[in-house]
């Protein structure tokens, strides 16, 4: 684990229209190891695209970080890896290989999960970007069957090709998200690989760590569990006051990095203040927050609790 940036705390996954720079640095200040963009496409990175390029930057506090990038054109994949090492230096972690999403705009293009069915492809990619950069390169995946078999084949190839670590989500992607996670495959490959084995996939508490951590997962990636809930990389159980205080720092924060992100805040305040007694009126209030001050009127009526 050594080559690796970061230790067995838990790292906050790439997750898209989630993991703003802000929201990214509370995880970070809460005790996350690492955090990573959302998922970046590597053509976009080389069109040029601005919106695109605007999911790369990161506050000072959240450095080094980890950038997730797709793609199935393996020349394309390492251009682009190159190039944000030189454009991030220091600033970046790691590049991780998206190889599990299972979106259907991802998958139909030939990206993410469908890459578990072109194994020689896939291991093609992580060459290629393995060759192109200094920094570890590691990849992101799913169980290519429920076949313990078929994904360490699969893994075993990646790891070969030079892989720094695997994250494992122990779904299918025809599963998308139904189901439990199947925390067994975490054994199969961490009894199967030389490489450390990063687990994925329902962890909503400090125990679901520590499950993961207890089968031999090097380091733990949290998902939906993070969503509003920054203070499970600290252990902490916040009250009410806890919860609008950080919003309220998240909301002012965003809008002063990127004003036209503030939309983000409607989802985000719902994930905050799920299951308090101010959530329903959160969830019916933020459908009409506009400005600033709408979502700073709202949290102001938040702290003093009650419907």
């Amino acid at each position: 684990m050594s080559t690796l940036p970061f230790d067995t705390r838990l790292l906050l996954a790439p997750m898209a229209g989630v993991n703003d720079p802000v929201f990214r640095a509370l995880c970070r200040r809460m005790g996350a190891g690492l955090t990573y963009t959302e998922m970046i496409s590597s053509l976009a990175l080389a069109y040029g695209n601005r919106k695109t390029q605007d999911m790369l930057r990161a506050l000072p506090e959240d450095r080094p970080y980890a950038v997730q990038l797709f793609g199935s054109e393996p020349a394309v994949m390492a251009a682009q890896a190159r190039a944000l090492e030189a454009e991030l230096g220091a600033g970046l972690a790691l590049i991780d290989i998206n190889m599990g999403c299972p979106a259907r705009k991802v998958v139909s293009s030939g990206n993410g999960a469908a890459l578990l069915k072109r194994s020689e492809l896939a291991c093609e990619i992580v060459a290629a970007v393995h060759a192109a950069v200094r920094v570890p390169v590691t990849v992101k995946m799913r169980l290519v069957s429920h076949a313990d078999a078929d994904t360490l084949a699969f893994a075993s190839g990646l790891a070969e090709s030079g892989a720094a670590a695997l994250t494992i989500h122990g779904r299918t992607a025809e599963q998308y998200y139904r189901g439990a996670a199947h925390r067994s495959s975490v054994d199969t490959l961490v009894a199967g690989l030389s490489i450390p084995v990063i687990a994925s996939g329902d962890v909503f508490s400090r125990e679901d760590a520590r499950e993961y951590r207890e089968r031999g997962a090097s380091a733990v990636m949290v998902a939906r569990g993070a969503r509003g809930n920054p203070w499970i990389f600290s252990g902490e159980e916040p009250d009410l006051a806890e919860r609008v205080a950080v919003a309220r720092e998240h909301v002012e924060r965003l809008h002063a990095w990127e004003p036209r992100k503030l939309v983000w805040m409607r989802k985000h305040l719902a994930w905050y203040f799920k299951g308090s007694p101010v959530a329903l009126r959160v969830r019916k209030a933020v459908q009409t927050a506009v400005s600033l001050e709408d979502y700073l009127a709202l949290l102001e009526s938040c702290a003093v609790g009650g419907e």
